[in-house]
């Protein structure tokens, strides 16, 4: 089991703001809003035809090109050329190879069939041909990692990989290490930018295996890989990051915004620390709640210290969980209250039990009290006693 406290990496997604300094709404300088009177006579006379753009041609790119936006090998590329095929339909002589869209389209799909196991034979003739998608047999196991070599083609079931395999596309692999299929597709998905891939494997996960199974199993390592990557390679695979985080959080709150338990039921009470951005984790505890039927309020990333006690207030719930992922945002002070704020009549004043998750509380000293669980399922479970109580 991973535990909480250990998902160093994470990174959440930043504020996306507009044109800095720009009231909403405003027009760029130089232009004028439809329907408003003209300054000059020069505004007042008729604009000359704008000439027509010619239709711009299709954008080819070289192996290169394709390997760094797929994130896979150049050396995998030419081998599924020369061994299926699998190459750009048109080529002059002593010129690079270019790729059209859709040379492209065939090689994505490729890469899409072999992620989710299909022998690379058959996943050629299916991107190449008017054949359906062709789906994983769930009794073959991974496709063995590492480019393709020269040999006859396997006919039976790929052996997984192995304990010194190399990640395909070299260098712009995420090192998710030994881990599920499920999560080896998903970061192959996300170095591609494969939004409906990445999509697809994230519902599949939780739909089969269960929001708490599906991140602990498939999107935490997915996602500590992109971390360590991006640490390790400067400024790139930031988008990779950032796409995965998006989709993990929609898989997430796909779960969560189930129909609930009754309303009358005390909830639990998700909220991260006021300087505190990072808050996918505490997505993942409403889903697991959501999936059994539990009641909570998620009030997200960031909440203000008097928000959060006012909405301790007001929602009386059975618990309270504090998410902090760095040492600067964990304030023992505001959890104290937190933990200390009343609610009801006179004669039936009620207090939650306070949980703190994350990493940024690790070496804070708890109050007496409150609660530290180590992993998510832990989490789930102990709330749902809590509520139970």
């Amino acid at each position: 089991m991973v535990s909480l406290d250990g998902m160093e990496g994470m990174e959440g997604m930043e504020g996306m703001a507009g044109t800095p300094g720009a009231p909403y709404g405003a027009v760029p300088s130089g232009r004028r809003r439809l329907g408003t009177v003209p300054e000059t006579a020069a505004d007042a006379a008729p604009a000359t035809p704008a000439t027509p753009r010619p239709a711009r041609a299709a954008v080819s790119l070289t192996t290169g090109g394709v390997a760094r936006r797929l994130g896979v090998s150049p050396t995998t590329i030419r081998s599924w050329e020369r061994r299926y095929g699998i190459g750009p339909a048109h080529r002059e002589a002593g010129h690079h190879r270019r790729w059209s869209p859709q040379d492209i389209a065939a090689l994505e799909a490729m890469c899409r069939l072999t992620a989710r196991g299909v022998p690379p034979g058959e996943a050629a003739r299916a991107a190449l041909g008017p054949a359906p998608t062709v789906e994983a047999r769930p009794t073959e196991g991974p496709k063995a990692e590492g480019p393709e070599t020269e040999g006859p083609e396997r006919t039976g079931p790929t052996p997984g990989p192995t304990a010194g395999a190399k990640a395909p596309g070299g260098s712009n692999a995420l090192p998710v290490g030994q881990v599920r299929p499920e999560c080896r597709g998903l970061a192959r998905a996300a170095v591609r930018l494969d939004t409906p891939e990445v999509a697809r494997i994230l519902r599949a996960a939780v739909d089969d295996l269960g929001p708490v199974t599906a991140w602990t199993e498939v999107m935490m390592p997915a996602l500590r890989a992109a971390g360590r990557k991006w640490a390790a390679e400067g400024e790139r695979y930031v988008e990779v990051e950032h796409l995965l985080s998006w989709h993990v959080s929609s898989a997430l709150r796909r779960v969560a915004d189930r129909p609930g338990a009754a309303s009358g039921s005390p909830p639990v009470l998700l909220a991260g620390m006021p300087a505190e951005l990072h808050t996918l984790p505490l997505e993942a505890v409403a889903a697991g709640l959501a999936e059994r039927g539990l009641p909570f309020r998620m009030f997200g990333p960031a909440v203000p210290p008097e928000a959060l006690l006012e909405a301790v207030r007001r929602t009386g719930p059975a618990a309270v969980m504090l998410w902090s992922q760095a040492r600067r945002t964990a304030d023992r002070a505001l959890a104290h209250r937190a933990a200390e704020t009343v609610w009801g009549g006179r004669g039936s004043r009620s207090r939650p039990v306070l949980l703190t998750a994350g990493p940024g509380w690790a070496g804070i000293r708890s109050t007496q009290g409150v609660l530290r669980p180590r992993d998510l399922r832990g989490a789930v479970d102990l709330l749902a006693e809590l509520l139970a109580a």
